[in-house]
């Protein structure tokens, strides 16, 4: 499904990642945990093509076959929505804040030559199944914060990913809102793969059997997530993680 081979990320001033190297099988679920600026997000955007600008990508990185580092729009344009999709931090970033939640779901499903009423009706459904039944005809101005986690989560699922990686989905939610939102990515991954990636080892612990630690922009470890907690050359790094989300 993704195989990531010596990926490295790099600045005009400094590594940000270095030689990271694991591999994701179809309906697997894998947490990417470490404290702040271990090289998280660094991963992320290198796997999924979104790397900002100024920022050098090297190694390889390769979906359902397809080698994506460097790759030109045409490569991926196949592979958004359907290999993988993004749940990202902040649903504002993919919100269109003047567009109804309805139409913005059913905009993957039209990229992909779903005819109009059926995407309207299968974005219907996809609010339905995160449970916002009735929300088609709202703009995300009028939803809560957890609400349009949910709508973003709807999003992503337009297109039936067979990797769906979310990015701190949860952080910026209160707790009870939190839990809701846990439950529902649980629910909709069930067959399908999952990474996570999230400074709360508890959130990672919850959905995920199998953890990948980065520190320092360099993976440390990888494997069942009883092992990678109990191994006491971790001890650290764990608490780094545990203190940055007591405190988030």
């Amino acid at each position: 499904m993704l195989h990531v081979h010596d990926l490295s990320v790099t600045s005009p001033t400094r590594t940000l990642l270095t030689g990271v190297s694991f591999e994701l099988s179809a309906g697997e679920r894998v947490g990417i945990v470490g404290a702040s600026g271990a090289g998280k997000s660094q991963l992320v955007g290198a796997v999924l093509g979104l790397t900002p600008p100024g920022l050098t990508v090297s190694g390889s990185v390769q979906i359902e076959g397809t080698e994506v580092v460097a790759a030109r729009p045409g490569v991926w344009r196949p592979l958004r929505g359907r290999a993988t999709a993004l749940v990202a931090q902040d649903p504002g970033t993919a919100l269109d804040p003047l567009t109804r939640v309805g139409r913005q779901v059913a905009l993957p499903l039209r990229a992909q030559g779903v005819a109009r009423a059926g995407a309207r009706d299968r974005a219907r459904a996809l609010l339905a199944e995160v449970g916002l039944p009735d929300a088609d005809r709202r703009f995300p101005s009028q939803l809560s914060g957890g609400q349009r986690q949910r709508v973003a989560l709807a999003m992503a699922l337009a297109g039936a990913p067979r990797l769906l990686v979310a990015d701190e989905p949860t952080s910026a939610l209160d707790p009870t809102v939190q839990a809701d939102v846990l439950d529902l990515l649980d629910r909709v991954t069930t067959e399908g793969a999952l990474l996570l990636v999230t400074h709360d080892l508890a959130v990672a612990t919850r959905l995920c059997t199998r953890l990948l630690v980065l520190a320092e922009g360099r993976l440390v470890a990888d494997g069942p997530v009883a092992q990678v907690l109990a191994d006491p050359l971790l001890a650290d790094v764990v608490a780094a993680s545990r203190e940055l989300a007591v405190h988030r």
